[in-house]
């Protein structure tokens, strides 16, 4: 059995979110190498003031991300499988060895000023639960056909689909959404409208970065959000991160495939666990989430299911 590693995107973010990280030497470690990387403190960076940033709430996930699995991997507890949601899916590529922290730290620093520049107000994604995809597919369409920018964006559970575009589109989009019998819609704490086609220059601009960056084959299982199927060659790897800020996430079949794969507990990084709830439904095993639990006992069951 093999064990996974989640890593959640934007809109898990909370204030204090970094020094609530268990293993202080561990994540003091981490962030000490993100500063040192950028040249700048980093000590304010999980307040609520800096978090209004795109750019400091992707270093914040890439850190806490990093420092969580760094924390287990000093007991024992490696996975054997990793996927990440959006901005996720660097720390799932660190830790699944396919690139360098630092590397790491600078891609995602420029990911999120380039989000943030391209969309600086007046856009967002939205959660909407319980209308099937085909059904929202066509509300949005008409919507579109209105000159209102709005996409389907994350495919994130059987219950739970995301949209994104601007906050006229999306409150039009919402409201007959609930009128087609969605339970509810929710706005995610994020100012930037990913995973769709409005971000696709940014992402050609972004893609750049990548030319002068090495990556290496990965050392576990590097799972795509975005094509819900494994990459091995660290040229698809560099593909699948330099341009998943303007791909739909498949966050359902990318479960999916994990289980198929032999995935039979997943276990979701700092912080929340929102990826932990999304679980039911699209992952048979169990699903658990660092944040209220004890890394011994994440380790411990970590080793239950690598020995079945």
């Amino acid at each position: 059995m093999s064990v996974l590693f989640t890593f959640p995107g934007q809109g898990a973010q909370r204030p204090g979110m970094l020094h609530r990280l268990p293993d202080k030497a561990i994540v003091r470690e981490t962030l000490d190498e993100t500063a040192a990387v950028l040249g700048r403190s980093i000590d304010a960076l999980d307040d609520d003031t800096s978090l209004r940033s795109t750019e400091a709430v992707q270093l914040c996930l890439l850190v806490a991300g990093v420092a969580a699995s760094r924390a287990l991997a000093a007991m024992g507890a490696r996975p054997g499988m990793v996927c990440g949601l959006s901005v996720g899916a660097f720390p799932a590529a660190v830790v699944a060895g396919a690139l360098e922290f630092a590397d790491a730290v600078r891609l995602v620093a420029l990911r999120g000023r380039l989000m943030e520049q391209a969309f600086p107000h007046g856009y967002g994604m939205t959660a909407i639960d319980g209308l099937m995809p085909a059904m929202l597919e066509s509300l949005l369409a008409d919507v579109r056909s209105e000159g209102l920018p709005v996409y389907l964006a994350n495919l994130n559970s059987d219950t739970q689909l995301v949209i994104a575009g601007s906050d006229e589109a999306m409150a039009i989009a919402s409201g007959r959404a609930r009128e087609r019998g969605a339970r509810r819609s929710h706005r995610l704490r994020m100012s930037v409208p990913s995973h769709c086609a409005l971000l696709d220059a940014p992402a050609a601009n972004y893609a750049h970065a990548f030319d002068h960056v090495a990556l290496r084959p990965p050392r576990v299982t590097y799972l795509s959000s975005s094509l819900a199927r494994p990459l091995f060659r660290p040229e698809d790897i560099a593909a699948d991160l330099a341009r998943n800020m303007a791909r739909q996430v498949l966050w359902r079949d990318s479960m999916r495939a994990a289980w198929e794969r032999g995935a039979r507990l997943a276990v979701e990084m700092p912080p929340g666990r929102s990826l932990t709830r999304l679980a039911q439904g699209s992952f048979d095993g169990i699903a658990l989430a660092v944040d209220g639990n004890r890394l011994d006992g994440i380790a411990a069951a970590m080793a239950a299911a690598e020995a079945e």
